[in-house]
Order: C-alpha cells, then sequence, then structure tokens
C-alpha cells in the first residue's frame, strides 16, 4: 500500500531537480581544477574524448558527446584559438573536416591526468561510489532515451 502522506510532486521528490543541482554542482567543482589547464568543463569533455579517438569529425564528435553541432562548433573554436586542436580536411573526404589535438593539446593531457583525482578528493566519494553512480546514470539515460 503506497503511503498517501508522500507528496509526489513535491521538489525534494523529484529525480529531475535532483539531477539538475547535482550536475550544476558538479560542473561548478570542476571550474577551479580546470582553470589553470586554460579549459571550461565543455572544453574538457572535447579534449577527453579527442584524446581518446582523435581525429574525430565534427559529426562523431557531437555523437560521442552527445552535444549538438551547433553547440560544438563555437568550442572547437576556442579550442583551436587556445592552440589546442586543429582542424583539417579529411583526405579521403575534402567535405569532412577532422578534429585533432595540436602538439600543445596533447601536451595538455599529462597536466588533466590530476583533474580525476583532485575531482574524487574534492567531491569526498571514493572511486567505486563514482563508478556506481556513473553506471546508475548511465542506465537512467538509456531509460530516458528510451522514452523518446
Amino acid at each position: 500500500m503506497e503511503d498517501q502522506s508522500i507528496d509526489t510532486l513535491a521538489l525534494e521528490h523529484q529525480v529531475c531537480f535532483a539531477l539538475s543541482v547535482a550536475s550544476r554542482s558538479v560542473v561548478a567543482a570542476y571550474r577551479p581544477v580546470l582553470e589553470p589547464l586554460g579549459l571550461t568543463h565543455p572544453q574538457y569533455l572535447v579534449m577527453l574524448a579527442l584524446w581518446e579517438n582523435s581525429p574525430l569529425s565534427v559529426k562523431d564528435l557531437s555523437s560521442l558527446l552527445q552535444l549538438d553541432p551547433g553547440t560544438l562548433s563555437p568550442l572547437i573554436k576556442r579550442l583551436e584559438a587556445s592552440g589546442y586542436v586543429e582542424r583539417k580536411r579529411k583526405p579521403e573526404d575534402e567535405r569532412t573536416l577532422a578534429i585533432a589535438p595540436t602538439e600543445r593539446g596533447r601536451l595538455l593531457r599529462r597536466d588533466a591526468e590530476q583533474v580525476p583525482v583532485e575531482m574524487v578528493r574534492r567531491l569526498g566519494m571514493s572511486r567505486e561510489e563514482l563508478s556506481l553512480l556513473h553506471q546508475l546514470m548511465s542506465r537512467l539515460t538509456a531509460a530516458a532515451r528510451a522514452t523518446r
């Protein structure tokens, strides 16, 4: 029997609210860690994707990061202006731009290796807890996408 005293529309019971607040809070916690690297959180995500899968087309990077190309293009331009990435036409298809880290961008990876370590410390959660949270968030994302 369901407890009738619980207000299912109360803000504190909304998963969407908890996720929204958590997202803003975690991104804000990253800010002082990423500032010395000259990166914003979205730029950090782009660099992570490129360090792992370079070179990538804008379309592939957009798909990997689950960002609209219109949102991604200004991020790439700022990273390019910072000297961290370069855009080149793919030799096999001149219509496609390939994004890849520059030498400076590849060197940045060494400094960025401390970001996850520092974030574990700042968030005060174990790697195991964060791994479980990641698994649950991935399941939640997949379930939400399945409803579209």
